[in-house]
């Protein structure tokens, strides 16, 4: 082998040495990126598993107070509302009935200073007229049962009579009037029924 051919098979040696030495350190490389890379992809431990659980836990538990809060918040303002509207409801509902008070307590005062019984009986009218608008006012209307047929549905029986002038079945007379709003009783009158005629005796 003369001096050129051994020239160039030693750069050929060289060349394919050098070529090896790069393949081998491009698969170290390659496997070590592949190791790191598994091990950035490893699953997680159970403790990490536990933590991130604990984690997930606490935070529906506040979510879960958060919630409890503010359901107890609104239950707080619906009752306040409500006794508002319950407040607004009863001052509306009482107030035509002061000014029947005071113009009844006006009258009662009167009967110590007068001896008027009429002008007693107009200011006794004049009160009773005054409830009858209160009364209208809150859509509540008076069962007046007298002299009608006996309706056990408005009113109720204390007790019965014979009657050769009113027949069976209809009011003698009311001890109290009944009260009504819309279709609801609110309190059924108080009514005598005729039981019709008393029986004759006979004369032995």
């Amino acid at each position: 082998m003369d001096g050129k051919a051994k020239q160039e098979t030693e750069v050929k040696v060289k060349v394919e040495a050098a070529a090896k030495d790069t393949a081998e350190k491009s698969s170290e490389k390659a496997e070590k990126s592949v190791a790191e890379a598994e091990k950035n992809e490893s699953p997680e431990t159970p403790e990490e598993k536990l933590v991130k659980l604990e984690k997930a836990l606490l935070e529906m538990e506040d979510k879960r107070l958060r919630l409890l809060a503010e359901m107890e918040n609104q239950r707080k303002r619906a009752v306040k509302d409500m006794e508002a509207v319950r407040y607004n409801t009863m001052t509306d509902t009482l107030h035509p009935f002061f000014q029947v008070f005071d113009h009844f307590t006006m009258a009662v005062a009167a009967t110590e200073t007068t001896t008027n019984m009429q002008t007693l009986l107009e200011g006794m009218k004049m009160i009773r007229a005054e409830f009858d608008r209160a009364f209208a006012d809150l859509g509540i209307e008076r069962i007046d049962a007298t002299g009608k047929d006996f309706d056990p549905n408005t009113q109720e029986a204390m007790s019965q009579e014979a009657s050769d002038t009113v027949p069976a079945g209809k009011v003698i007379r009311q001890w109290s009037f009944g009260y009504k709003m819309g279709d609801r009783l609110l309190k059924p009158a108080n009514v005598v029924v005729s039981s019709g005629p008393a029986e004759k005796k006979e004369n032995k």
